[in-house]
């Protein structure tokens, strides 16, 4: 969101707010058909869909590979962030990144072998409020022109090879393909019934609008700040910029605070997204301690050492993760709408009208973000080859 507001303000805000429209209506699907039939999305892929086990296959598949490239990406990131915010702090060229890395590394790996995240969690859950409020104290500081907003809604891609991309990782970065699936896990997890289903529309709105609310935001800073001085994000320490013309050293010392914490929030259940889908495709406990768990969430943590060790642009990465993601969309919004159709299993709870509106929408963006997505990555690919 900040690279999308640094470069073309609120240009691409319609990609935002479809985007966070859609996730609501996934968010919904998946939940409605976890709650009544208590399967989850890829035991349901397996048995209830032609062709559904090579189809779940290729979506653990898949998503393991853009869930670990989005890993280094946020790795590089945050450990960028640590250095610049050392060297501002102490002085000196700041904490390496590998050591940095190193640190993270370990610590994950211990709360993994562990299994006490939870308090952990707890505890970088308010890191992660402290980076959104900052965020929402500086868009109000900023607040876009109304004319800008009105603007913003009227869809365009702005005339620059890079756009398609950034348009592409909006789309990931919210409505993604990996959230939709984990729905169904979160559902199974509470033990949610059908009595639930109004609970579970309530819960999918609030996300999605928060997600709306904290995204919308944090373009607007960009769109206010670095968008006028001509300074669009190109690596990590860009975004630091985003707060400090309004808000100065204390800001950026918040902005670290939050975004180190959300990116080490996230890291811990990115590593654990293979073997969370395992489970959930052969129907097993999902069982943090056990071999397989540890096994391949400590392997999955050496990816985090990629960019610090070898280089790279850890934004752009994040950005070509997420728009891999937008590629996958419409892959796991086709077998929800069979499934969601499907009267024996759904029985009077089965889609109606406005959800399979609904779906079928979702079906020609995620059509139209993965068109972008590919023309966005062969660019890119062409930059890394040419």
């Amino acid at each position: 969101m900040a690279m999308a507001g640094s470069r073309y303000g609120m240009t691409l805000f319609w990609a935002l707010v479809l985007s966070c429209l859609f996730t609501y209506v996934m968010l919904v699907a998946y939940g409605r058909y976890t709650t009544v039939t208590g399967q989850t999305a890829m035991r349901a892929f397996r048995e209830k869909i032609v062709f559904g086990k090579p189809l779940a296959l290729y979506c653990i598949v898949a998503l393991c590979i853009g869930e670990l490239t989005a890993l280094a990406g946020i790795t590089g990131i945050v450990t960028d962030l640590i250095r610049e915010w050392t060297s501002y702090a102490f002085g000196g060229e700041g904490l390496s990144p590998v050591a940095s890395a190193v640190i993270i590394i370990i610590g994950c790996f211990a709360l993994l072998w562990s299994g006490s995240y939870q308090v952990f969690e707890k505890f970088l859950t308010v890191l992660v409020l402290v980076m959104g409020a900052s965020f929402l104290l500086t868009m109000f500081l900023v607040v876009p022109q109304p004319a800008d907003l009105l603007a913003g809604l009227v869809p365009g891609i702005p005339d620059d090879p890079k756009a398609f991309l950034i348009v592409a990782g909006i789309a990931g970065t919210t409505c993604s393909a990996m959230v939709f699936i984990m729905r169904s896990v979160v559902v199974a997890e509470k033990g949610w019934g059908r009595n639930d289903l109004k609970q579970g529309n309530i819960d999918a709105a609030v996300s999605s609008g928060m997600m709306l609310l904290l995204s919308a935001a944090v373009m607007a800073c960009a769109a206010g700040t670095l968008y006028k001085m001509g300074k669009p994000v190109e690596a990590t320490v860009d975004m630091v910029q985003t707060l400090e013309p309004l808000a100065g050293r204390f800001a950026i010392s918040i902005f670290v605070l939050g975004i180190v914490g959300a990116g080490i929030s996230t890291l811990f259940p990115i590593v654990l997204v293979a073997p969370w889908l395992i489970s959930d495709y052969r129907g097993t406990p999902r069982n943090i301690r056990s071999p397989m768990y540890r096994v391949l969430g400590g392997l999955a943590l050496l990816i985090c050492l990629t960019v610090p060790v070898f280089g790279g642009r850890s934004v752009w990465i994040m950005v070509a993760s997420q728009a891999f993601q937008a590629i996958l969309l419409p892959v796991i919004t086709v077998p929800i709408l069979i499934l969601i159709n499907n009267r024996a299993v759904m029985g009077e709870y089965k889609a109606g009208f406005w959800l399979n509106a609904g779906l079928l929408a979702t079906l020609i963006f995620g059509l139209v973000t993965t068109y972008s997505g590919v023309l966005g990555l062969v660019d890119s690919l062409k930059g890394l080859l040419g």
